[in-house]
């Protein structure tokens, strides 16, 4: 009785890792977020035509969702009359390690009116923009 012995398949499946770094522009936004930095901490650069700002660490806001991470900042603060914030959609990507890819989400103007008259704190207190914004998701070392 003989036995043959299966040869090894010699088949290596793609590596694929998550992207980390996002850069994206649309409707004269520019924005970056890194997942990390050399600091360990998650950095978000915001630029629109009136400002340019950076946050890192606590000062980004991020929930998982259906829709992937929405990574939030706060871009303008007032004390009388609300605040403005900048969400970001920003989905899965996987790509080789090193890679990257083109990539189209939204960002979110969010304008959250408030009043330091109660009378004038009803209906609806937020109001939003949506930006389409296109640019790149890479997987870099930190």
């Amino acid at each position: 009785m003989s036995t043959t012995q299966a040869e090894p398949v010699s088949q290596q499946l793609p590596v694929f890792v998550a992207a980390n770094m996002f850069s994206l522009s649309g409707g004269g936004l520019h924005v970056s977020y890194s997942t990390s930095g050399i600091d360990g901490k998650p950095h978000f650069s915001y630029q629109d035509p009136i400002r340019s700002l950076s946050f890192s660490g606590d000062e980004i806001r991020r929930v998982e969702c259906d829709l992937g991470t929405v990574v939030s900042v706060t871009v303008v603060r007032t004390i009388d009359a609300g605040s403005t914030s900048f969400s970001l959609l920003v989905p899965r990507v996987n790509l080789q390690p090193f890679g990257n890819v083109a990539i189209r989400t939204d960002g979110i103007t969010t304008h959250h009116a408030f009043s330091i008259i109660p009378t004038l704190n009803q209906g609806q207190r937020d109001f939003y923009h949506v930006t389409a914004m296109h640019g790149t998701a890479s997987n870099v070392v930190f």
